[in-house]
Formats: C-alpha cells, sequence, structure tokens
C-alpha cells in the first residue's frame, strides 16, 4: 500500500531539512516505475535563466517549454507587462544572450525564444539532464516550478544534483499522478492563480454587475493589469479543465 506524502513526513523531526524529508519520502515509496511531480520555489538570482529574464520589474514571466536542440537548450518564455522594450534590451545585454527572438504578441503578452550560452552546472541543465518535464514555471524576483519526472530515481537524481551545485530550492510538495486524483479540488493552480482567483471573488469581480475591476485588483496585487488578468484567465482555464474535462466520456 503506498503512503501519502504526509505519512512519510509524520515520522520525523519538526525540524529535519527540507532535503531529509524528501529523501524520507522517496526512501518511503514503493519501488515501481510512475511518474512523480515535484513542485519548488526558487530565487532569480538562483538560475542563469532567472537572472536574465528578472531584470526588469513589473513583467510576468512563464517558461513554455525547454528544447534541447544539439547540446544546446533553447527556451520558449512567455512575458506579460508594459515595458516589452526594456525586457528585449535587458535580455540582448545579457553577456550569456546569443539571439533574442519575439515569435508573436498578443495584447501585453509576447512568445520569446532565448539563444544562450547555458552554464553546464545550471538549474535548467539539471532539469534537462533528468529528462524532467516543465509542466509550469513561472515568476520574476521568485519562482513557481512543477516539474514531472519519469520516475522516482530521476527526482533523486535531480534533487541530488541541486545539491551537490548548491542550488536552493525550497520544495512545495511532491506527488504521483495517482496521488493527484484524489487532490483535484487544487486544480492544479500555481500560487499566484489562486491568489488572484480568491481576491477578485472576494472583491465582486465575478458578480453581475461587477463590483471590481483589473485595475484595482491589480493594484491591490501590485502587478500590472495585464498580468492579473493573465492569471484569472489561465486559472479559470485550469479549473474548468479539471471539473469539465476529467472524463469527456460523460459528453459522449
Amino acid at each position: 500500500m503506498e503512503r501519502s506524502v504526509d505519512d512519510a513526513q509524520h515520522p520525523l523531526d519538526q525540524n529535519a531539512s527540507q532535503g531529509q524529508l524528501l529523501q524520507s519520502w522517496l526512501a518511503l515509496r514503493i519501488r515501481v516505475r510512475m511518474s512523480v511531480i515535484l513542485e519548488f520555489t526558487i530565487g532569480s538570482d538562483e538560475f542563469s535563466l532567472g537572472a536574465v529574464l528578472s531584470g526588469v520589474p513589473g513583467m510576468h514571466l512563464e517558461i513554455e517549454r525547454i528544447v534541447p536542440t544539439g547540446g544546446e537548450v533553447l527556451p520558449f518564455v512567455w512575458v506579460t507587462g508594459n515595458t516589452h522594450e526594456a525586457f528585449e534590451e535587458s535580455v540582448r545585454n545579457s553577456p550569456i544572450v546569443t539571439e533574442l527572438l519575439a515569435l508573436d504578441k498578443v495584447g501585453d503578452s509576447g512568445l520569446y525564444r532565448i539563444q544562450w550560452e547555458e552554464p553546464q552546472r545550471d538549474l535548467v541543465h539539471g532539469i534537462a539532464e533528468s529528462e524532467a518535464v516543465i509542466l509550469e514555471a513561472e515568476g520574476n524576483e521568485n519562482w513557481l516550478f512543477r516539474l514531472r519526472f519519469n520516475d522516482h530515481d530521476a527526482l533523486s537524481q535531480f534533487h541530488n544534483y541541486c545539491t551537490d551545485q548548491d542550488i536552493t530550492i525550497h520544495i512545495e510538495r511532491t506527488y504521483t499522478l495517482r496521488e493527484r486524483v484524489g487532490q483535484r479540488r487544487q486544480f492544479g493552480l500555481s500560487q499566484d492563480q489562486r491568489e488572484a482567483l480568491v481576491l477578485a471573488l472576494r472583491r465582486g469581480y465575478f458578480a453581475t454587475p461587477s463590483e471590481a475591476n483589473l485595475s484595482e485588483l491589480a493594484s491591490e496585487l501590485g502587478i500590472s493589469r495585464q498580468a492579473l488578468s493573465t492569471r484569472i484567465r489561465r486559472g479559470n482555464e485550469k479549473i474548468l479543465q479539471t471539473v469539465l474535462l476529467s472524463s469527456v466520456t460523460d459528453f459522449g
């Protein structure tokens, strides 16, 4: 019988480090091959791509995917905000960026591809080396990552890599896709998306007529109107996907 993350943590002293908690959790899992999800936060100064992207305050950044090509890693990044020219100049001035290509623009959001000289012992290299899939990665000064690993061995490899390279990550939670079924109430929302939706609901944004507008809510959160709109839209999309598409057979 498989034990939950909480069950794994219970026998440990409350002062145990996050690394000890993760290692204990891994040791208690049944060693079968199943994908596992890791959610963690990390400061932009802890990895090179974060430092490159986070040079302009007020912009919301979301890594869409990372594609290994001939030994190089090419990130694709959605950038939302009102200072795209400053963002592009900041990224192009980075000594490790060789090319920044704007692929698409939708309102205040733009999709960019970055070609760069990736440090060989960096967070992104560790993600690629452990063959993890980035399900979500967003932030600016602080980032939230959600990665899917092929199995627990790959997760352990990534954790050991971060420890060896002195990359500080703050583990939020670790779970399998089986456990995710029992956690559907979370809807896979990021902390920022959940915060935006809760604030909008409490302030009456979804009421008819609306009792609050995006500009007021964005000001309360200290972000741009477009960044808030993106969080609410993507958060709603995740909730609707979970609620309406959890069993497509229900709709014939």
